[in-house]
């Protein structure tokens, strides 16, 4: 199986962080986790509050974790909150299932990991995830 190289975690975000500065963003954090939840790259942009690591690696890790995207860890957190609820204590609080928290596929169609993205509001935060990860040749599932 494929894993997301440092060389192209690091592009993802240089890429996403440049997709916020041409959507005329807030300041931006992203982080790239492997497929096993491993940090490979995080970097915020000036002006981003502290605690944006926490939320970009629970957009990402809650992705990764339950081998869906952020966008579909809300509405399932919508039409079965006790289950999201339960999800979360079991992964020690680190789930944050909004979009922004995007799957990332090799070319056969594997999970090999995910990017978390926050500073805007998640649909913006999805937008510059899915232009890093496109810009490295993968597929992201926002």
């Amino acid at each position: 199986m494929s894993e997301i190289s440092q060389s192209k975690a690091r592009t993802i975000i240089r890429k996403a962080m440049a997709k916020g500065r041409e959507m005329e963003l807030k300041p931006l954090a992203v982080c790239v986790l492997d497929s096993g939840g491993h940090v490979k790259a995080f970097e915020r942009e000036d002006a981003t509050s502290p605690g944006r690591f926490a939320v970009a690696h629970g957009k990402a890790y809650g992705a990764v974790m339950m081998g869906m995207s952020g966008t579909a860890l809300r509405d399932r957190a919508e039409q079965q909150t006790y289950f999201v609820g339960a999800l979360n204590g079991l992964f020690g609080g680190q789930v944050v299932p909004v979009p922004g928290g995007v799957l990332v596929r090799d070319k056969k169609g594997a999970v090999i990991g995910a990017v978390g993205v926050t500073g805007d509001t998640s649909e913006n935060d999805a937008a510059c995830a899915m232009a890093g990860i496109e810009a490295v040749g993968l597929t992201g599932e926002a």
